[in-house]
């Protein structure tokens, strides 16, 4: 496995990687949900590079950018164990230039939901994506199904500028007792952790709906409420949504997502499920 942290040398070592290429973006700190990621790169490419990378354009001021978690040491030897073949570690002057071009995210779906709430994310989510990909020039690309927004948006922009590669989505990676697997979980103290779990009980109870009949968005997010408000601090947000992220007054199969985001404690927690 090769340890790349500057342009120069990453684009040596990325040229002598034969055969088809899978990327796995991460910000580092390393879980199981990223293994899985990983773990698939691995079953339909011959190669794998994995990028880490704490991305400062997409953290807003008085976010934990400073306090987000960097294990290096361990995310490099979690790396070599599952058969990565190239790591990607710049730092952000390597990435970032003075008074570059900007990628913005588009007028509507940008600003809603996740980028109501943090106005401005998701252009430093595509910013640095669309650099990534370009950099690494991979065949495809992996992003988990938790980030149901992000992944939403990364993949139109893969269509808008005609970019030669595919966006592969991946599945949520729980804890056994439900909780969607973050590098921001560490923040949460045991109390807190049972009361983060009403995210994913909520998700369930959804899902239990639908399955009985239950179509309507609003009853949904009701129910959803009603476990979700006595457990987290601040709700931000319940939604109903399409896959291009267009609220729904009813349920459609196989085309919608279930989203919640909350605080508990001072951890800003998301999870989703996709019917």
């Amino acid at each position: 496995m090769v340890v790349a942290k500057s342009y120069e040398a990453f684009v040596g070592a990325r040229k002598k990687l034969e055969g088809s290429v899978g990327f796995v973006p991460t910000m580092g700190a390393l879980h199981e949900g990223h293994l899985s990621l990983i773990r698939r790169a691995k079953a339909e490419n011959d190669r794998v590079i994995v990028s880490i990378f704490v991305n400062p354009t997409q953290f807003l001021e008085g976010e934990d950018l400073d306090k987000y978690p960097r294990k290096e040491e361990a995310d490099r030897k979690i790396c070599e164990l599952a058969g990565v073949d190239l790591i990607y570690m710049p730092t952000p002057d390597q990435i970032y230039h003075e008074d570059e071009l900007l990628i913005a995210a588009p007028k509507v779906r940008g600003y809603i939901l996740e980028g109501a709430k943090r106005p401005g994310h998701f252009d430093g989510v595509l910013q640095v994506v669309m650099k990534l990909l370009n950099i690494v020039r991979p065949d495809r690309a992996y992003f988990g199904k938790k980030d149901a927004q992000q992944l939403a948006l990364i993949a139109q922009m893969v269509r808008d500028y005609f970019m030669a590669v595919e966006i592969v989505p991946c599945e949520i990676v729980r804890d056994p007792d439900g909780l969607a697997l973050s590098s921001r979980n560490v923040y949460l103290s045991p109390e807190e952790r049972r009361r983060a779990l009403s995210l994913s009980r909520a998700l369930k109870r959804a899902g239990e709906l639908i399955r009985n009949g239950v179509t309507e968005a609003e009853e949904i997010k009701a129910a959803m409420r009603g476990i979700l408000e006595p457990e987290v601090d601040d709700l931000e947000y319940v939604a109903v949504v399409d896959r291009t992220f267009r609220p729904l007054e009813r349920v459609e199969e196989e085309a919608t997502i279930l989203l919640v985001a909350a605080r508990v404690g001072a951890t800003r927690l998301i999870d989703n499920l996709w019917v």
